[in-house]
């Protein structure tokens, strides 16, 4: 028996600047979604064009309020190829929340407190 990771969801508050945000943060681009005819809900699946791994943004009608992220001890980590780039593009946007110099990483927040770790390719 096999498994494979095929995606991570994520709660928001508002899709429209969940879905900016990854897409100007990250370069993630939305490959589905999933709107039911009652409007209850929207799904938005967001992918790298590297890796098969999706990232699901779901919106519901009836939440009013921001998501208790507790401690925000999980995080989703992305690797990035030219990360002076990435560091100085996030630090443009003021997303860099923390950074952690002796390992080489950092980390940025979403719209909705979600911690992203950015890490160099090693």
């Amino acid at each position: 028996m096999k498994f494979k990771f095929a995606h991570n969801n994520l709660n928001v508050i508002n899709l429209d600047d969940s879905i900016k945000f990854y897409q100007d943060a990250l370069g993630l681009k939305v490959t589905r979604k999933i709107e039911p005819e009652d409007g209850s809900f929207i799904i938005v699946f967001l992918g790298d064009n590297e890796t098969s791994h999706l990232l699901e943004l779901t919106w519901l009608s009836d939440w009013d309020h921001p998501y208790d992220l507790g401690d925000n001890e999980f995080h989703l980590a992305f690797v990035v190829d030219d990360f002076d780039a990435a560091y100085k593009k996030h630090k443009e946007m003021n997303c860099i929340c923390y950074e952690n110099t002796a390992m080489g990483i950092y980390f940025i927040s979403d719209p909705d407190g979600y911690w992203l770790e950015i890490i160099p390719t090693r």
